[in-house]
């Protein structure tokens, strides 16, 4: 039986470029150019492994966005992705992550799968929620930060790493999986692999055809909205501050009550530098706060 493996990606403003918002506070897609979610490209990377591990195993990459979200499925087509699955409809203009978590189950459900793999985050709204609600609406387990996946036996496993510990996490299939930036470095298309992706099909669904209703999306059903936003101060020149004893008040700032403290710290610092002591015997009894 084919593993059928579905990965979710998202169409992004470039970083790079000049990012802001339309008059309606929605991120204005059109002025700037787009590509796919750099944390998108380590979920098609772990489904290329997952496949090419398998005996037989099938990779659709799926998005929800504007006509040129195309490009996001083209890319991941161009490394390995067998298929494409475009969700667009005008109504999905100012679709927040549940609005979005909606529509990717409807397209999910429709297309048939067993594992569905999602980046940790978006690098443009990067919430990190979607996975969650996602797998909720499907009902089916979620496991979600993972840096290694694998599939045998009808069961996903996988590793999560943390500051402390490393946990080994399995469940049984079908799954929602999300994986992180340290899974594995995402391959670049070939010269093969571009040519070969402007023959392979990409499908095009409305929100008719995934029998979902205008008012559960775009903005009218958005349940997180933007009220307000504003450009970024410019940035002003730094101070520079040259230490001839009095550096730490300046530091500090006039008047601060921790200034005293640290330039009597540096003084007897110096003062240490005799050989007498190799570290100060002066902690301060505890930090400013």
């Amino acid at each position: 039986m084919t593993l059928r493996i579905v990965v979710c990606v998202k169409y992004v403003p470039d970083a790079t470029g000049d990012r802001h918002f339309a008059e309606d506070l929605t991120v204005d897609r059109d002025e700037a150019d787009g590509l796919l979610s750099e944390l998108d490209e380590y979920a098609v990377e772990q489904a290329l492994r997952v496949k090419e591990a398998a005996d037989d195993a099938e990779v659709t990459v799926l998005t929800v966005g504007p006509e040129d979200a195309v490009d996001a499925l083209r890319k991941a087509l161009s490394m390995g992705a067998d298929k494409g699955i475009h969700v667009e409809d005008e109504d999905l203009h100012g679709t927040d992550a549940l609005g979005t978590s909606l529509v990717l189950a409807k397209a999910v459900e429709k297309t048939g799968y067993d594992l569905v793999l999602c980046g940790m985050a978006s690098t443009d709204g990067a919430m990190g929620v979607l996975p969650a609600m996602l797998a909720e609406r499907l009902r089916v387990p979620q496991m979600t930060q993972l840096s290694e996946v694998a599939v045998d036996g009808g069961k996903v496993t996988g590793r999560r790493d943390s500051d402390t510990a490393g946990e080994q996490l399995e469940a049984s299939l079908p799954a929602v999986v999300a994986v992180t930036d340290q899974s594995g470095e995402a391959r670049y298309p070939s010269f093969k692999g571009i040519v070969a992706a402007k023959k392979k099909p990409v499908e095009e669904w409305d929100l008719a055809e995934l029998d979902i209703d205008a008012d559960e999306v775009g903005l009218e059903g958005a349940y997180s909205l933007v009220e307000d936003a504003a450009e970024r101060p410019a940035r002003t020149a730094g101070t520079i501050v040259t230490d001839e004893g009095e550096g730490a008040e300046q530091l500090a700032g006039p008047g601060h009550r921790g200034a005293g403290r640290l330039a009597r710290c540096r003084r007897r610092c110096l003062a240490c530098r005799g050989g007498r002591r190799l570290v100060p015997a002066h902690q301060p009894s505890r930090p400013d706060r």
